[in-house]
């Protein structure tokens, strides 16, 4: 009585006052203790024993699995038969257990022989057992053949084998076998329960599990803790939790099982507020927490960037001593790298005493993440020194860090080292180097890998499409984009922003209006990703009434939405509408960026706007602390040099933190071309020809600021100078796209098949145009201008021409 009550003192001071001690009262007194997890006690009465049965040797075999030490439960198993005791059914279904823990196949085996030789082949209990330690070795088809001998099956059987399935991700024939099972007439146990609602959460099926939920509660398993957080799992894997909730407020005692199901489910669908919402209700009720809680909150504190949260949690960590789980220390690394506290991040990876993959991975990522290539592929570096082996997310960070840096050779050799790894045609892998390809210009190479991997996901197609349009390379990404289309292949709001943005590049309006009927009929218009690029779109293509459409009817805006907005006023010249709109961008507090101020800047330009310019320029750096970029000082070069300002522009550009580049220097020439400063435009021009021997437009530019000053002799000596150096300008080009098709035309250009109708109609168009005064300027241009003038003025007129057929 007072073993089964556990109250062992009692127990302990009935058994010495006891003048006979029989196997019996050895046998309780050692099974109470080992219930309690006291196995040195129990082992102590074991060997004070003058006889031992095989319940003696069962209880210690048993208690040792209880308590989690399967290698010394395996270890009496051996005594047993070296003393010559018989085994029993139980004596192999617990050590069967112990094995399957440990994993141990060769012991497995060998006891499944011993088990055959004694005659348990056929019995319920063993073949149970049996079957479950195989399935944990992942030798499911021995399991299987366990299962389909067995002349008697009851619902411990049906329930090894269903489980067994599930844990080897076999789940369609553990739901075949549950099917089965219903058909010979076993009833439905807990256990079946959970395996199934896993089953059902692998497979994301949904409408199977609702329909097994129906069926738990109509067998009054409505209020059990196991199935109810099984059913809850479920409803979170499969994205629903809403239903998740609902099935957690209605159980009539939930465990700390159940708050860790919601909590992850919460954190891994991005609702990380939810989840600590839940975190916290969890530690007023006092059920506890465990390493999956901690990890649960800490990826939720990463998924909303709440650092503040984060650090909570990690102080929590600390106090329960969960910091040694290397679970839990890899989710709070993981953490500090989302929310940008890589600092944090460091320190507590160089303090780990022991290290994954997965810690390897968060750190790299990490530095990845924070913009620190340099850091990451040193990690990278110190990852292989430790002979930890990479796997596919290990080299998708590296990757991303050579295409950040553009670091080709780099990328190159770690390429090298995935073919010799073997994960050279796997798609995470496949699409992470397409990316890293694009992004050194390696188009073509892309392009082959591109071709190679075995299976093409949402993600390569992304980074191929985006590829190609980041190096302007739009037809081609169009053409992979129809390719995608023609495989079956579904685009994602990425895909179809990428594509908009070719669309944008090439001014195709009417490809662009295709796909944002798409992305209508998709329901993706709400995206703000997508909004963004649509009004990005818009505005390049000429239609800012659709432009303005698009952004005020925008569901929600972040700074990239205004950023192209206030770019598209700017580009086109509407320098009051930016600046309203950059004032309507700082009352609903979006922060600018530097993007936002070179539009800022530029639409200062079209209006003249000095001093607003200046202020704006100053104001970047002392209230947003955002230090100015050379599109900025660009910018500013143009507003100062537009107002006549030219020496205080050299001056700026002289006072710069950095090398100013062809942009700056350009821009200078320009305006010295406005105002006829022939000293300072000599200075630009001198500054381009370093930067660029072989800058054809700088020359130009300068031979006809000479011109508009009347310096003949040095535009003779600047076109002997271009000849001798053979610079000629490139030539222009323009297109338009009529009825779906591109038309495309080149100086000079024959190749149009209706070009001799284009050219009859442009000399028709020359001649009405020169009486009503207009002449072109030739005499400020060198030789070759002349002509490239002229063709120039064909293709505009072709251009108009073309928009009547």
């Amino acid at each position: 009585m007072y073993v089964k009550c556990l109250h062992l003192d009692y127990a302990c001071k009935v058994f010495d006052k006891m003048c006979l001690r029989d196997v019996v009262s050895y046998n309780s007194i050692i099974s109470g203790y080992a219930s309690c997890g006291e196995m040195e006690i129990a082992r102590k009465f074991f060997y004070e024993m003058p006889e031992r049965d095989v319940v003696s040797w069962n209880s210690m075999i048993s208690g040792f699995l209880q308590n989690g030490e399967c290698r010394k439960s395996i270890d009496v198993f051996l005594e047993m038969g070296r003393c010559g005791v018989g085994f029993d059914r139980a004596s192999f279904a617990v050590v069967l257990k112990a094995c399957g823990a440990l994993e141990e196949c060769n012991v497995g085996v060998q006891v499944h022989g011993r088990l055959v030789k004694f005659g348990f082949d056929s019995d319920v209990v063993t073949g149970s057992a049996l079957l479950g330690m195989y399935a944990k070795f992942k030798r499911l088809d021995d399991s299987l053949a366990v299962f389909s001998e067995l002349p008697e099956k009851n619902w411990v059987s049906w329930s090894a084998m269903i489980a067994g399935c599930v844990q080897n991700d076999r789940n369609v024939e553990g739901l075949e076998l549950f099917k089965e099972m219903q058909g010979v007439g076993v009833g439905v146990s807990q256990s079946i329960y959970a395996s199934l609602f896993r089953s059902c959460a692998g497979l994301s099926a949904l409408k199977l599990g609702k329909e097994l939920h129906s069926h738990a509660l109509k067998s009054a398993f409505g209020t059990d803790i196991i199935v109810g957080t099984a059913t809850l799992d479920m409803y979170a894997k499969c994205g629903r939790m809403a239903d998740a909730q609902k099935v957690l407020n209605s159980m009539p005692k939930c465990s700390l099982q159940s708050y860790n199901a919601i909590i992850v489910g919460y954190a891994r669908s991005d609702r990380g507020f939810q989840a600590l919402k839940s975190f916290q209700l969890l530690l007023k009720i006092g059920l506890g927490f465990d390493e999956i809680t901690l990890s649960g909150a800490l990826n939720a504190c990463a998924s909303i960037r709440g650092d503040l949260e984060g650090r909570q949690v990690h102080g929590l960590a600390v106090k329960s001593i969960s910091m040694s789980n290397i679970c839990v220390a890899n989710a709070i690394l993981d953490m500090y790298g989302k929310c940008k506290a890589l600092a944090e991040a460091s320190d507590l990876f160089d303090m780990m005493e022991r290290r994954d993959a997965v810690s390897w991975n968060a750190i790299i990522a990490a530095c990845e993440q924070n913009g620190n290539e340099e850091e990451t592929l040193a990690h990278f570096a110190s990852m292989l020194h430790s002979r930890m082996e990479p796997d596919e997310f290990t080299y998708g960070s590296v990757l991303k860090a050579c295409a950040g840096r553009q670091a080709l050779n780099t990328g190159m050799e770690i390429h090298t080292r995935i073919i010799k790894s073997g994960m050279g045609f796997e798609s995470f892998v496949g699409a992470a180097l397409v990316d890293m390809y694009c992004k050194c210009g390696m188009v073509e190479k892309a392009d082959k890998i591109h071709d190679r991997t075995e299976q093409k996901t949402m993600v390569s197609w992304n980074a191929i499409i985006s590829g190609f349009s980041l190096l302007q390379q739009s037809e081609d990404a169009h053409n992979f984009f129809s390719r995608m289309l023609e495989m079956g292949v579904k685009p994602d709001n990425f895909t179809y922003a990428a594509v908009l943005d070719t669309c944008a590049n090439l001014a195709t309006v009417g490809l662009g209006k295709q796909i944002h009927a798409q992305i209508i009929k998709q329901e993706l218009q709400s995206d703000v990703y997508i909004c963004s690029t649509l009004v990005d779109m818009y505005s390049k293509c000429g239609n800012m009434q659709d432009s303005q459409l698009m952004f005020e009817k925008a569901p929600s805006r972040d700074f990239v939405t205004w950023n192209a907005m206030l770019c598209g006023y700017a580009h086109h010249g509407l320098g009051e509408e930016a600046l309203k709109l950059f004032e309507r961008m700082q009352l609903v507090k979006v922060k600018p960026n530097h993007a936002t101020f070179v539009s800022v800047l530029r639409a200062c330009a079209h209006m003249g706007l000095v001093d607003k310019g200046l202020h704006y320029f100053d104001v970047m750096l002392s209230e947003y602390g955002l230090d100015p970029q050379a599109e900025h000082y660009s910018c500013m070069v143009d507003i100062l040099g537009r107002s006549g300002r030219i020496d205080e522009a050299l001056n700026l550009v002289h006072k710069m933190p950095f090398e100013a580049d062809a942009v700056i220097w350009r821009n200078l020439l320009s305006v010295c071309k406005i105002h006829g400063n022939v000293e300072v435009a000599e200075k630009a021009t001198g500054a381009l020809l370093q930067l660029d021997p072989q800058d054809s437009s700088a020359c130009v530019l300068l031979s006809n600021i000479y011109a508009d000053a009347g310096m003949w002799g040095n535009v003779s000596e600047m076109r002997k100078m271009m000849r001798h150096n053979k610079l000629k300008k490139e030539p222009g080009c323009s297109w338009i796209e009529l009825k779906d098709e591109v038309h495309t035309f080149l100086v000079g250009d024959k190749g149009h098949p209706r070009h001799e109708e284009i050219y009859e109609k442009l000399g028709v168009l020359i001649g009405e145009m020169q009486p009503v005064g207009y002449i072109p300027d030739f005499d400020v241009l060198i030789d070759e201008e002349v002509e490239q003038h002229e063709q120039l003025q064909e293709l505009r007129t072709c251009a108009y021409n073309s928009l009547r057929w």
